[in-house]
């Protein structure tokens, strides 16, 4: 399985969003991109991720940069977890793990003793010429946004 590292061009794709349109990387050449991957809609930390970008939205905006949420859930998941929590920002369905594998986020977790694979919570932050600049691996859900805009504001 690929691991991305810091300088390497990120890996492009496109992907259905909650809305069920088609979205590139390539389409966000020119702006910074804060990919991350994430378990699942509707769980506690998840949601309380998203919704710490959210937050921040217009932070990150004025940084230059987008944001984009990705997990294995379906276009139909996205749709209800964006509405339920007003997320304006995309989120991509990965219901193949095709992006999650790309990337190397899908790995063998453990949880109350079961083995099993799933997404690592993690983020990369992408230039605007499509080259990543920084890999936030094993993600903790709290003071991660902020992490994230200490990278997006320094360059």
């Amino acid at each position: 399985m690929p691991q991305q590292t810091e300088g390497a061009l990120a890996p492009d794709f496109t992907l259905p969003t909650g809305e069920g349109k088609d979205l590139s990387l390539k389409s966000l050449r020119g702006k910074k991109v804060v990919l991350y991957f994430y378990p699942r809609d509707n769980t506690s930390g998840c949601t309380k991720e998203a919704c710490s970008f959210q937050e921040n939205l217009d932070r990150i905006r004025k940084a230059g940069a987008v944001v984009i949420g990705v997990s294995p859930d379906t276009s139909a998941s996205h749709l209800r977890f964006a509405e339920k929590y007003n997320l304006t920002f995309p989120l991509i369905s990965d219901e193949k793990k095709t992006l999650a594998k790309l990337y190397g986020v899908w790995k063998k977790k453990s949880f109350m003793g079961k083995t099993y694979l799933g997404v690592v919570r993690s983020t990369f932050v992408i230039d605007e010429k499509g080259r990543i600049m920084k890999i936030f691996n094993n993600v903790r859900v709290n003071g991660h946004t902020e992490e994230v805009l200490e990278v997006l504001e320094e360059n």
